[in-house]
């Protein structure tokens, strides 16, 4: 008789590749959570898991992405030291070539930020290339990035092994138990119905790889995952490496799109073509199952001339084997480990391109999450609700298929990707782009950067400042003089109504929230640790009745997170595709609207700052907040998409009699870090509370309670380990980046968050958190930023308009004109 599996289990991890292992393992080992299962269509490691090329390597693209891979490190290396159950995991060092100074210094950038995070790592030139890997040319080179920690493990050894190490500890496996189906009982449970039976349970993770749609069509969910067909091949045993007496180091090669380790006596190449192909985008076979796709090398012909160039010894050599097999992508090539978006204790673990070098760190994050509601590290990189509803099968099969053949050419500041673009756009895109607009993307939305000057004007993609500073510049002055127009596209929107939400606010919100109708507050939402978690605009717009606003990217995340503690009574409706905020900055700003609106008084004396009206503007009404992210005297105009254009034309007209220019996001940003605002999920992250981040206004400990309030208290009776500072930064060349270290005579005391220039107060500016001790006015510090260490002093937080006299209209009163 076939086994029957338990009827119950607080937690079902579903899928016993590298991931659902992990997430198992780290539950078990780590929390003691023992009562969980593990379900496997077939044997453990027989989807990507087992033809994986799994390197292990600690390069990431920030912090958090380098905190999970060296742990994943660390935790390899102790269950390879199981003598009992040995399994293969080479160190051997790895190499990223650099062919162009972009290149250099993205890794400059890159090695100064993992250092910062304990990586030992180094830029090597090169010789010492060509010293450290034999059979490499180095014609061309310009350097490499050095890991000496790179390298390469058995991925069905690590898998089995933390999966021995669960069931040790009392966990359950069931292999060649397919999942057919998923239900919810009223109380909330899951029912994961499978082959060997129906398990209940309180939570269910998502660890299928390349199948994960079909469960997550089982929960009602399309995860933004596509798999693309990934070729490496093994060559005949090699001369030239039976003659040396170490292991060759790993290369990773942008130029020509490849990578390559020993594997025994040979070499491993794998190829990250550009003719690339999906994978499963009709469904794939209940058959196919360690599994591979047909052989096709001559789609890597392209590659092949560059890679036989730089690695000659190649072609006196033969083919032993080839393999091509799916591994799974995301829209931004990040994985998904976190909540599933809209379903509460329903959690994933899915789109790992680098699941095993990865998920080692996958399993720590997602197990905190589920069993804390935080992880150690801000883990917003990997969450799942960074993509809300634009990102369907198509848009992520665009943006996989891009990041496939850039998967060694890294992310640059200024650099705007071409696949799957307009996915979101407002009534006013074509007349923006008509004018010039450079366009980024905000959780799909296009939204302005800067207006190019002439039709030609291209941005270079790089960490210096580039050919848009003075173009910045030039917006900023205009609107400091007299009046600009800047649209805002996919800000966050909720409506919240009905008995008792005011209450429920009040209990969310650290600090105060508006008491009259008419008031806008800023306000903090901290989780149960006291750490920040949301940033929200309150407006309050009649009894029982709000607005809240918050960054575009935290669509979902504060959606999820509101309704988890919603009341029964109050209703909530998103509004980010319904409204766009066009916003009107400077001096002249008043001015203008009041020039379009004479049955509406827009003095400082009836609409002061920091408060909401309904105006008409011409003949279209729009919620007007006199709120300001600038620092100048602004207004938020919140239209309806449907007299968008119709509110633009008005301005537009109008504004020539007050000399309206237009801005964009790069001209914001650099006025907001003058004024000392931060940034969601660049300043503000939940691995700080607020007094740490300096938002000590924001906070009022003497209220009854909120959510984090006791946990906030205690932290600060041990007071503060770090604090955000601004740092002003000597150098004429380059901002400050996220993640490059912060030093105090040598030692590393901090990290930056956020930099840029300050076109109004002429400083370059820079956000960083730093031990307490040193965060004191005027103290000296180092900042690494590509590879060169600049002086920075900790000034002011507000440098423009300290005492916010611009916003409030106070000018006049303080100058007597």
């Amino acid at each position: 008789m076939s086994e029957r599996v338990d009827s119950h289990a607080r937690v079902v991890v579903i899928g016993g590749g590298i991931a659902g292992a992990s997430v198992f393992y780290h539950l078990a080992i780590d929390h003691g959570w023992t009562d969980i299962v593990l379900v496997e269509r077939d044997e453990l490691t027989s989807g990507s898991t087992w033809h994986a090329a799994a390197q292990v390597t600690q390069f990431g693209a920030n912090q958090t992405a380098i905190a999970l891979k060296r742990h994943s490190i660390q935790l390899y290396k102790q269950l390879a030291d199981d003598v009992d159950f040995p399994f293969s995991y080479h160190i051997t060092g790895g190499m990223r070539l650099a062919n162009t100074a972009a290149q250099v210094d993205t890794y400059q950038h890159m090695v100064g930020m993992a250092n910062g995070m304990g990586a030992d790592m180094e830029f090597i030139d090169p010789a010492e290339v060509a010293r450290r890997h034999p059979l490499l040319n180095p014609d061309g080179l310009l350097g490499a990035w050095w890991d000496p920690l790179d390298g390469d493990i058995d991925p069905a050894g690590i898998t089995f092994a933390m999966v021995r190490k669960a069931r040790e500890a009392g966990a359950k496996v069931y292999r060649f138990n397919p999942v057919e189906n998923i239900t919810r009982k009223a109380n909330g449970e899951f029912i994961v119905h499978t082959l060997k039976g129906d398990i209940t349970c309180e939570k269910v993770v998502n660890a299928t790889g390349y199948r994960v749609n079909e469960v997550g069509n089982m929960l009602g969910v399309q995860h933004p995952v596509t798999s693309m067909e990934h070729m490496y091949f093994l060559t005949e045993p090699m001369v030239e490496l039976e003659a040396l007496d170490f292991r060759v180091p790993i290369i990773r090669d942008p130029r020509d799109d490849f990578y390559c380790r020993q594997e025994k006596k040979g070499l491993l190449v794998g190829v990250y073509e550009q003719g690339c192909k999906t994978f499963g985008m009709d469904g794939i076979s209940p058959d196919f199952t360690k599994a591979l796709c047909v052989d096709d090398l001559d789609r890597c012909l392209d590659n092949m001339e560059g890679i036989f160039e730089c690695l000659p010894a190649l072609k006196n050599v033969g083919i032993h084997t080839i393999i091509n097999g799916p591994i799974t992508y995301t829209i931004d090539g990040a994985p998904l480990i976190g909540p599933i978006p809209g379903i509460e204790n329903a959690y994933c673990a899915i789109g790992l391109r680098a699941g095993i070098g990865e998920s080692g760190g996958h399993g720590k994050i997602l197990a905190e999450i589920i069993v804390s509601g935080q992880s150690e590290w801000d883990s917003w990189y990997t969450d799942p609700r960074r993509f809300t509803e634009y990102a369907n099968t198509e848009h992520t099969c665009l943006k996989a298929i891009e990041d496939y053949q850039n998967e060694f050419h890294y992310h640059m500041p200024h650099e705007q990707r071409p696949a799957a673009r307009l996915a979101r756009t407002t009534p006013l895109y074509s007349v923006l782009d008509q004018v010039g607009a450079v366009w980024g993307t905000v959780n799909g939305w296009e939204r302005v950067l800067m207006f190019k000057p002439t039709a030609d004007f291209e941005e270079t993609a790089t960490y210096c400042f580039n050919e848009s500073h003075p173009i910045v510049a030039q917006e900023i002055a205009a609107l400091q003089k007299d009046v600009g127009v800047m649209e805002v596209s996919g800000f966050n929107r909720y409506e919240l109504k009905g008995e008792g939400v005011e209450e429920w606010l009040d209990h969310l919100a650290c600090g105060g929230i508006p008491e009259n109708v008419g008031q806008v507050r800023l306000c903090y939402l901290l989780n149960h640790n006291g750490h920040m978690l949301c940033e929200a605009t309150l407006a309050k717009l009649g009894d029982n009745h709000f607005w809240y606003g918050s960054a575009a990217a935290a669509e979902w995340h504060d959606r999820d997170y509101l309704s988890t503690s919603m009341p029964a009574t109050v209703s909530l409706k998103e509004m980010a595709n319904s409204h766009t905020i066009l916003v009107l900055a400077g001096p002249k700003s008043r001015d203008l609207l009041q020039s379009l609106s004479p049955r509406c008084d827009w003095s400082a004396q009836t609409f002061g700052w920091m408060q909401v009206r309904s105006m008409g503007i011409g003949h279209a009404q729009v919620q007007a907040m006199s709120v300001s992210f600038s620092g100048e005297l602004a207004y938020e105009l919140h239209v309806p998409n449907e007299q968008l254009y119709l509110v633009w034309q008005l301005l537009k007209s109008a504004g020539e009699a007050f000399n309206l220019s237009r801005f964009g996001l790069y001209a914001s940003e650099s006025m907001r870090l003058e004024k000392g605002y931060l940034h969601w999920k660049a300043d503000i992250i939940d691995e700080f509370n607020p007094m740490e981040a300096g938002l000590y206004r924001f906070v009022q400990l003497n209220k009854s309670d909120f959510v984090g309030k006791q946990a906030l208290i205690k932290a600060l009776t041990k007071g503060c380990s770090k604090k955000l500072v601004t740092l002003e930064v000597a150098c004429e060349t380059a901002p400050a980046h996220g993640g490059d270290p912060v030093f105090y005579q040598g030692k590393q005391v901090g990290v930056v968050t956020s930099g840029g220039y300050g076109h109004r107060v002429d400083k370059n500016l820079a956000y960083a958190y730093v031990e307490a001790e040193f965060a004191q006015a005027d103290q000296l510090f180092t900042v690494r930023i590509i590879g060169t260490y600049r002086d920075a002093q900790v000034i002011e937080r507000c440098l423009y308009d300290p005492e916010n006299l611009k916003p409030r209209n106070k000018e006049l009163e303080v100058t007597g004109g």
